[in-house]
């Protein structure tokens, strides 16, 4: 259920964003699948941390809901060629979608002062999405909690216990999935959504054989 759970949300996500989304860098590769374990790489728990890989197969993604006031969730993704994507959601929070904010984010290891982030709303919540440099991950994995800052107002603070070998598994499974030949991985993120002639009369009714 919670694999499932965490998986529906990621790609609610990644389909409100995707249309209007600036290059902050939201990538095809953190979009996921419900249905994870026909993947290579199936849904799996580590240490509190759902990890999965993205339904094209060009990325993979940690996320882990929290109890307490709107249950906050967080996911941080990693796409096959370095991109990264954290996004924060909660049931209580106001901020609208493509509103524009800069955000504190305190680590244990490191940190990001006035840092962009993009509103956003999915599944009953609101919150942002934002993407890092590519240490971030590095950062997270080491770090035993992240705060969260709008100037002086606290936005979140939340416990990192677990990020640690969650993320090892994470990379593990952007590793399985970029060793994927790249016509598979092209195939499969195509071929569902583009018809085999766009410009045929009932172009919207086929699909690409």
């Amino acid at each position: 259920m919670a694999v499932e759970k965490g998986c529906r949300m990621l790609e609610l996500i990644f389909w409100t964003l995707r249309p209007t989304f600036f290059p902050l860098a939201l990538s095809a590769g953190l979009l996921a699948s419900a249905h994870a374990s026909a993947q290579t790489y199936p849904a799996r728990d580590v240490g509190g941390w759902t990890v999965a890989s993205s339904k094209d197969g060009l990325g993979c993604f940690v996320t882990r809901t929290y109890r307490g006031a709107g249950e906050t969730t967080l996911l941080l993704g990693i796409d096959i060629d370095g991109g990264n994507h954290l996004s924060v959601l909660n049931a209580n929070w106001s901020i609208k979608p493509k509103d524009r904010w800069k955000l504190t984010f305190k680590l244990s290891n490191g940190g990001y002062s006035n840092h962009p982030v993009v509103g956003m709303a999915s599944d009953g919540k609101k919150g942002f999405v934002t993407n890092f440099d590519a240490k971030f991950p590095t950062h997270f994995a080491g770090s035993k909690a992240l705060h969260i800052y709008r100037g002086d107002v606290p936005v979140e603070q939340l416990t990192l216990e677990g990020s640690g070998a969650a993320v090892a598994e994470l990379r593990h499974c952007v590793g399985i999935q970029a060793t994927k030949p790249a016509t598979e991985t092209r195939d499969k993120a195509r071929s569902d959504r583009i018809p085999r002639d766009p410009f045929a009369p009932d172009a919207r009714r086929k699909t690409r054989d």
